[in-house]
């Protein structure tokens, strides 16, 4: 048997044990919580440094929001797969205006100038799109290389195959009402595209009311003036073009020099002019 000092001994050691056990715990506790502590502190340095670099503790954030805001989405064409796709980069997709009114001016073989509307509010990314080409030259000496069917000249296309156009495209932005009156009124300029809803370059101006229950072409402004040149092409005969479809101009149509101005305020609801009488160039030819 035991003795009480062997006892006492082994009470001792295990007593011992239980605080040994106790200390460990509590040490294991506290480096946890000062790795936590750490951790946590190293995240909200790295989180402040990347807020800091995009710009949060700037003294004007809205700028840098304003900056992030895409007002259009252009699209890469490859113009490898479309020879007839023309290089040209692609316009700015940040910062476009987004009110009032660009006038463009259209001088042609058959006479002129054209003048339109294009409406910032309705159709910013048709008008930012026409706006820069036009910058760029794109439309000059190029033809209207369809009378449609619906009423229309179709234009915009460099190598007057009906698939060119510059090596990006961009959704619809304003599809006609369906309201009342026509969908197309006499007047409207609006996008095509080749497919639809991959507009590039090509717009119509349609010389007569087009009335669908099946809006295709987004609209992009209205003639304003210079109508009576627009009615008096739409008055051409056509031939066959390249698909056997009786629509080409037998005498060609050609843009001589499209321009587009700054952006001003809306004006009331322009009505087409036919004020002036158009004059046409030496160049024409008779239809």
């Amino acid at each position: 048997m035991a003795s009480s000092r062997d006892r006492q001994r082994k009470l001792a050691r295990a007593k011992l044990d239980r605080q040994m056990a106790r200390r460990a715990a509590s040490l294991r506790r506290r480096r946890r919580i000062q790795a936590g502590i750490g951790a946590t502190a190293a995240l909200v340095l790295v989180l402040a440094g990347a807020l800091w670099a995009g710009g949060v503790f700037d003294s004007k954030p809205a700028d840098n929001l304003d900056a992030a805001d895409e007002t259009c989405l252009w699209v890469s064409q490859d113009s490898g797969a479309n020879p007839e796709f023309t290089e040209v980069g692609k316009p700015e997709a940040t910062g476009l205006p987004t009110e009032g009114v660009r006038t463009m001016t259209i001088g042609t073989n058959q006479g002129g100038p054209i003048t339109a509307e294009l409406d910032l509010a309705e159709a910013p990314c048709a008008a930012a799109s026409i706006s820069y080409l036009a910058g760029q030259g794109f439309y000059d000496n190029t033809v209207c290389h369809e009378i449609t069917a619906e009423g229309a000249l179709r234009c915009g296309d460099p190598s007057g195959s009906g698939f060119g156009g510059p090596t990006y495209t961009f959704p619809d932005d304003n599809i006609a009402d369906t309201g009342d009156g026509p969908a197309y009124p006499a007047g409207t300029v609006a996008m095509i595209g080749a497919p639809k809803g991959a507009n590039g370059s090509q717009f119509l101006i349609f010389f007569k009311d087009f009335d669908t229950d099946d809006p295709q072409y987004p609209v992009v402004g209205k003639v304003t003036d210079g109508m009576k040149v627009v009615e008096k092409i739409g008055k051409l005969p056509t031939v066959e073009n390249a698909n056997a479809e009786k629509v080409k101009p037998e005498t060609d149509v050609v843009i001589e020099s499209l321009t587009v101005g700054a952006p001003v305020a809306a004006t009331a609801a322009p009505q087409p002019s036919d004020a002036t009488s158009p004059q046409p160039s030496s160049s024409a030819s008779a239809g």
